[in-house]
């Protein structure tokens, strides 16, 4: 049938000659193909301190959560091996890691396997190591790919290989999409004012002094008298005849100094806008009570956000090590713990229910919701 063909077939390929030719979709970040396609550039942003600020915010609300296994149907056997297993990994760094995909788009993980100590028939990660981004792409296809040194050619990751969160990712684009790259300019018209703050400050935060002599003053003297007030402003001490006449005149230029402050706090706000969509938990400044609790909601937004991208990736690789080891159907899940109001009124809403004797919750409901294990129920 006619028809089925074009059902089943794509519309549109890249036409691109050379990229055609190499099968290779390039990154259609703007920002790093104006620096010559490597993501250092992204990385030398978090030099900038409010930069390292606001990362280290957004950061350290995924890794102050709590997190268990929940057995999602399987038998608690399998749940407690994956929590010794997930134990065995430093899963504060691997969290971290994670969390750079937001900051660059994505973030290749390499997973190390071995053999179980105990069992020898069992293979478990080692150890998660996150490698450059320069070292793969993907195709036209969306596939990912190695580079191969010395070769135009790439090579297909192997499965069960590569850990890969990505922010924002789309079939156009499935790099993702870098936060780090909304911080770009900020930070480089930040980088400017503060330049000519400090040249601002050189040149008219210290006093002028002004030295006048006679007209009988001969040029070698005249070279003096400035030699001696250059050095003035090191050991503040002259000695001069007394026909030289020296004063101090303070500069008042205040007004300029207020326009680089105001820029350099712009650029501020607008890199904390774009690592953490508010700006009040990270530059303190009035605010009403109402709209402190609204850039707390959307901080809290974020959190989750992280929360979802983490818990995808980890309960990835919790299925890839049920693949290698266990024969039963299904999977433990990795699932952070949110301590706040949500949750409490969440419980409190089970309770109420559970008491009007008309709800039944299941075991299943209690353990997946609550993060119980099985023997703790009856």
């Amino acid at each position: 049938m006619k028809t089925a063909k074009y059902l089943t077939s794509e519309i549109f390929k890249q036409n691109s000659a050379y990229y055609m030719h190499r099968d290779i979709l390039p990154n259609p970040d703007k920002i790093l193909a104006r620096n010559g396609g490597s993501s250092g550039i992204y990385a030398d942003l978090k030099n900038d301190p409010h930069v390292w600020s606001c990362i280290q915010s957004r950061k350290s609300g995924l890794l102050s959560l709590d997190f268990n296994i929940v057995p999602n149907g399987v038998s608690s056997g399998v749940q407690k091996e994956i929590e010794k297993i997930i134990a065995g990994l430093d899963i504060r760094s691997l969290l971290s890691d994670i969390l750079e995909a937001p900051l660059f788009g994505w973030q290749p993980l390499e997973v190390i396997w071995k053999r179980h100590e105990e069992n020898s028939r069992m293979i478990i990660p080692d150890r998660i190591v996150p490698k450059p981004r320069e070292w793969f792409y993907f195709n036209s296809e969306g596939k990912l790919y190695m580079r191969q040194p010395g070769s135009i050619d790439g090579e297909a990751v192997p499965e069960m290989k590569l850990l890969l969160p990505r922010h924002a990712e789309s079939s156009e684009n499935p790099y993702g999409s870098a936060l780090l790259a909304k911080c770009y300019w900020p930070v480089t018209f930040k980088k400017g004012a503060m330049r000519f703050w400090v040249n601002f400050a050189e040149r008219y935060g210290m006093p002028l002094l002004i030295g006048q002599y006679t007209r009988g003053a001969t040029t070698a003297e005249a070279e003096k008298l400035a030699g001696e007030l250059a050095s003035m402003t090191e050991d503040a001490v002259i000695v001069t005849p007394s026909d030289i006449d020296i004063r101090m005149q303070e500069a008042a230029r205040t007004g300029s100094a207020e326009l680089f402050r105001e820029l350099i706090k712009i650029c501020n706000a607008e890199i904390s806008k774009a690592l953490l969509s508010q700006t009040l938990t990270t530059e303190l400044d009035r605010g009403s009570y109402a709209a402190s609790e609204t850039h707390f909601r959307i901080r809290r937004e974020v959190i989750l956000a992280d929360l979802r991208l983490a818990e995808s990736v980890i309960n990835e690789l919790i299925g890839w090590i049920c693949r290698l080891n266990f024969s039963s159907a299904g999977q433990p899940l990795f699932r952070g713990v949110v301590n706040d109001s949500d949750n409490n009124a969440r419980a409190e809403r089970d309770l109420k229910l559970c008491q009007t004797g008309q709800v039944s919750f299941t075991k299943k409901y209690w353990m997946d919701t609550y993060g119980f294990r099985e023997e703790d129920l009856e």
